[in-house]
């Protein structure tokens, strides 16, 4: 089979701005990094960088549609601004203008990594061209350029109702693969193709649909996704019709690289079927039902992926490598949950996509400061903070061998000096002197245990891994932390992008840090770093799918408490609590199945088969035990609903 690797991601949006005021924005925010606005090692300071935004209007103008930064919402805002402001990214390339829509492409310092196209019609928006008359749609201005044509974006609309999202997957094929391709598709999955293969001077593309809307091959291909392999010879050059367009970063924003590419569907097996027959993908990793659930919502989860064959030399290496293509893919097991809205409202499509990144804590810092002091830019998912720790009088007296009694009096005391609030979170910016004051008369040397139960479950998890600083930085951003084995794996998850207004399903960004280890072989030297160093997080999958239902249900809640609705606002938070203590109690199982499944990897490479049954079986009856709490607060939280309606 071809080895493809990643290339781009095409996302369709409402409404584009000529490339010149992008780049005037691009200019003021230059001139803004070049401010001396940072702090050592804790961001900018946000208060004097507000001040500084505000003064480059002279300068400048307000090339973006900024507000209030306590006024700033992530729905119906322009991406591209998003992306320019929160990430530093550059337009870097522009189609031509003749045509009727418009194009731009998005990449990161380095521009072999993450590249975003991005295309809008220059006169209507997508639900517009999605109500248009069949003529309508195919106003064919330049055919030189088929992929930019009106009658896609027209297609995919119509398909997604109108939204704006992601409608293509860019793979780059080796030369002289395409016909490869191109003819297992037509003899296995022919309702794919679109069209053949079409030639532009050096380079060639293929584009096929993604998915089928039911069953492989009885049912039609679903219309709402493309798969698009370029073949080119000139490196280059992304796609025939963009030029490249002059682009200054700010010396501050990261380089970014393709890690993995999400889809929610009908039917998993099916889209894993296609890309096996097709591509030589197979699956390496299985989230089943007891791992993801969230009260009553459940999926079903699977990454696939090629097998390039290849280990990597060094951390910088692992970091751009673009060769290993990860796909993840879900389907809903029920009729609540995210996934299931995501598909009843958009079709099957992508969900979000996973960039890597070499310091995720300052990528995150960055775009929260600077979200912060432009009223601009990217914000993030909510986690609860008890996944990251939580102080009771229970842990308390565990971990320091005080008795119970002496315990609770340790934690009133310290509720009443607001170091610990009412759901036992413990006050990021509580201090060693501020706790011994509030136990003075209780106990002594108690300071340590007070001020790490704020990642209390993190150092369980890393310990010494990381110091204060960066467990704190973690926590301050709402970083996702997962291990396997001595490699790391860092996530954190955007709010959603191209929505259009707040509480309609839309893809998210994804962006990941993979920290691998320094391991060394039996001869002391530095062992190979394998792609996809750290796994996907089978912790954090599980807190992502309740983190997701908790902003929901805190959303909620908020709307309910501001149209007065005392009941609305009380059965929402009951669902954030559930949701908040399934995944409290899921965290040691998910660590104890993660773990085990680590062993079994390695058990398994060492050739000791019967080591690696043991560890499987141990991670079966963590699936199993997984699967109880699922079915536990499945039920607490059909009573909450049942409750509600009962009144």
């Amino acid at each position: 089979m071809p080895s493809v690797c990643f290339s781009h991601l095409h996302f369709y949006c409402d409404r584009l701005r000529p490339v010149e005021e992008y780049k005037q924005l691009e200019r003021k925010l230059n001139d803004f990094a070049s401010r001396d606005l940072q702090k050592d090692g804790n961001g900018f300071d946000v208060g004097l960088g507000r001040e500084a935004w505000l003064q480059l209007r002279e300068a400048h103008g307000d090339p973006i549609n900024s507000v209030e930064p306590k006024d700033y919402k992530s729905s119906g805002q322009d991406v591209v601004e998003q992306i320019l402001v929160g990430l530093g990214w550059r337009v870097t390339a522009a189609s031509d203008e003749e045509l009727a829509t418009r194009t731009l492409l998005l990449t990161s310092e380095d521009q072999n990594g993450v590249k975003l196209l991005i295309t809008a019609h220059k006169e209507h928006s997508l639900e517009e061209l999605s109500k248009a008359e069949p003529d309508s749609k195919r106003q064919r201005v330049d055919q030189r350029f088929d992929h930019f044509d009106t009658e896609h974006l027209a297609r995919v609309a119509s398909y997604h109702t109108g939204r704006q999202g992601l409608a293509v997957l860019g793979v780059a094929a080796p030369r002289g693969s395409l016909k490869a391709i191109f003819s297992k598709y037509q003899k296995l999955h022919p309702k794919l193709l679109l069209g053949g293969i079409r030639s532009y001077g050096s380079t060639k593309i293929l584009e096929v649909f993604a998915y089928y809307v039911g069953e492989v091959r009885s049912s039609d291909a679903d219309v709402g996704t493309l798969l698009r392999f370029v073949e080119s010879q000139d490196t280059a050059q992304l796609l025939p019709g963009v030029k490249h367009v002059e682009a200054q970063f700010d010396g501050i924003s990261q380089s970014a690289y393709c890690d993995h590419w999400v889809s929610n569907v009908f039917s998993r097996t099916g889209f894993l079927e296609t890309l096996e027959e097709t591509l030589g993908f197979t699956p390496k990793v299985d989230f089943n039902a007891g791992v993801v659930a969230a009260g009553e919502a459940q999926i079903e989860s699977t990454v696939t992926g090629n097998s390039p064959d290849m280990s990597l030399d060094s951390k910088t290496a692992a970091l751009k490598d673009q060769s290993q293509i990860y796909l993840p893919i879900n389907n809903a097991l029920s009729e609540v949950g995210h996934v299931h809205v995501f598909l009843r409202e958009l079709g099957q499509g992508i969900q979000h996509v996973a960039s890597r990144v070499s310091d995720l804590g300052a990528l995150i810092q960055r775009a929260n400061d600077y979200r912060k002091m432009t009223g601009a830019g990217l914000s993030f998912l909510q986690i609860p903070m008890s996944y990251y720790g939580y102080l009771t009088s229970k842990r308390l007296a565990q971990e320091t061998g005080l008795d119970e009694a002496t315990a609770e009096k340790c934690i009133l005391a310290l509720k009443k000096a607001g170091i610990v609030d009412c759901k036992n979170i413990v006050a990021l910016d509580a201090t060693r002197e501020a706790v011994a004051k509030a136990l003075e008369g209780l106990a002594e040397g108690l300071e340590e245990h007070v001020l790490r139960a704020r990642y209390g479950n993190l150092h369980m998890l890393l310990r010494d891994h990381l110091d204060e600083e960066a467990y704190l930085r973690i926590v301050r951003n709402n970083i996702l932390v997962d291990i396997q084995g001595d490699d790391l794996l860092l996530q954190i998850f955007t709010a959603k992008v191209l929505q259009r207004k707040e509480g309609e399903e839309a893809p998210f960004l994804e962006f990941i840090q993979r920290v691998c280890s320094q391991c060394t072989d039996e001869k002391g030297c530095p062992k190979k770093i394998k792609p996809g160093c750290g796994g996907f997080g089978i912790r954090n999958f599980l807190t992502l799918f309740l983190s997701i239902e908790v902003s929901k249900a805190s959303a909620a809640r908020a709307d309910a408490e501001k149209r007065g609705d005392a009941k609305a606002a009380n059965f929402q938070s009951q669902r954030v609590d559930a949701f908040t203590e399934q995944l409290d109690e899921s965290n040691p199982i998910l660590t104890a199945i993660s773990d085990a499944m680590t062993a079994e990897g390695l058990a398994l490479e060492r050739g000791d088969h019967q080591e690696a049954l043991r560890y499987s079986q141990q991670k079966a009856k963590g699936n199993q035990a997984l699967q109880n709490v699922s079915t536990k607060y499945k039920n607490i939280m059909k009573q909450i609903r049942e409750l509600e309606a009962s009144q």
